[in-house]
């Protein structure tokens, strides 16, 4: 046992459902190394989720200090940190109530079970290319047919739009929508980026139908976009918004926040670990390095848009898409051969979502990579 390596080990006792050949041991603000030392600017940051680069200090510190002091306790007790995430979250998204969970698609989860608790109703519309999670709820409501078709069927039922057809959306919500899943950026669709009326659409036919608007920002919040939510480019107020990726730098933790008025009931909603001691020390933590450099996020994603504009870049902060085509694998292999890492997402589209603390001599040297490797 000794003898094996990690790609030994993985083979022989891990079910093979990720396709990867490298491995990282060590992460630094935005550069991680393998364990053959080659060192790499990291423009997938765990896909979205190391939002102030790897170990911050003040991130490391505040789990380290909570670590001393309690790690784990029950939701049956109040627990350390949790009401003051809560309240830092409803302050940042203009909403009323916060419910923590350990990932997005558990937040997705808890959304779908709020909307039908409180709306009385059964069904979602979502969206084509549109992505929410992986358990079978959150699964429901995700169009991608290879990921969906071998579990069903699956509930909630659920009608699928066009990404940006509103008259699609007219057409699917009616007086059984419980409510209507959106990104307002598609993330694993390769960074997709629709008009702002779309969003002012779909509050009008929510609030026609009776049904709630619920915005999934796991990939899109916590500053990813140059504001603390995806949404707030459009001036649209969903009635449910949905966190996790960004939220605390690694520390496995999502969100779901809704509007004043909506919430769940005693033992409606629940969960062992949701919102302990560490995960809210380390959201705190994030979200305060977060509200010092958000204001600067725009203007980093504006040099990437530079820097890459012979390959017309699809840009909303440090989320940034472009179309590449079959070659998609082979760009990503020829970045990762000159030490930048960047991710193909659907549809032969490069996404980047490097950490927000990414200087602009990595964004000059990634865009040079990444231009060499296009051309």
């Amino acid at each position: 046992m000794e003898d094996m390596d990690t790609r030994a080990l993985d083979a022989k006792y891990y079910m093979p459902a990720f396709g990867r050949t490298m491995k990282i041991v060590r992460g630094r603000g935005s550069c991680v190394w393998d364990d053959a030392g080659n060192e790499y600017i990291d423009c997938v940051a765990g896909i979205a989720v190391c939002s102030t680069g790897h170990c911050h200090p003040a991130v490391v510190e505040a789990i380290r200090w909570q670590a001393g002091e309690l790690i784990h306790c029950s939701n049956l007790y109040y627990v350390p940190n949790q009401a003051e995430l809560a309240e830092k979250l409803v302050e940042i998204t203009g909403l009323g109530k916060a419910f923590f969970s350990n990932s997005g698609a558990e937040a997705n989860e808890g959304a779908i079970k709020l909307a039908r608790v409180r709306t009385g109703k059964k069904e979602f519309v979502a969206f084509t290319h549109g992505f929410h999670g992986r358990t079978c709820g959150s699964l429901a409501v995700t169009h991608k047919p290879a990921i969906r078709e071998p579990f069903a069927p699956l509930e909630p039922a659920c009608t699928f739009v066009e990404y940006g057809d509103l008259d699609g959306v007219a057409e699917a919500v009616n007086s059984t929508t419980a409510g209507v899943f959106v990104e307002p950026i598609q993330g694993e669709a390769g960074v997709i980026i629709p008009p702002d009326s779309f969003f002012k659409g779909i509050r009008e036919i929510c609030d026609d139908a009776g049904a709630l608007m619920i915005v999934d920002e796991v990939q899109t919040g916590i500053g990813r976009t140059g504001e603390w939510l995806g949404i707030q480019h459009t001036g649209v107020t969903p009635d449910i918004v949905t966190l996790a990726k960004g939220l605390a730098s690694g520390f496995p933790i999502g969100a779901l926040v809704a509007r004043e008025g909506l919430e769940f009931q005693k033992s409606e909603h629940g969960s062992t670990f949701a919102g302990g001691p560490l995960a809210c020390a380390a959201a705190l933590a994030t979200l305060g390095v977060v509200e010092e450099i958000l204001p600067d996020i725009p203007r980093k994603g504006e040099r990437f848009r530079r820097g890459l504009a012979a390959h017309n870049p699809r840009v909303r902060g440090l989320m940034i898409g472009i179309s590449v085509g079959e070659r998609c694998p082979e760009v990503q292999q020829r970045c990762a051969a000159e030490g930048v890492l960047v991710n193909c997402a659907a549809d032969g589209n490069l996404r980047l979502v490097p950490p927000l603390v990414i200087t602009d001599d990595e964004i000059d040297r990634v865009a040079g990579v990444l231009n060499a490797a296009l051309d």
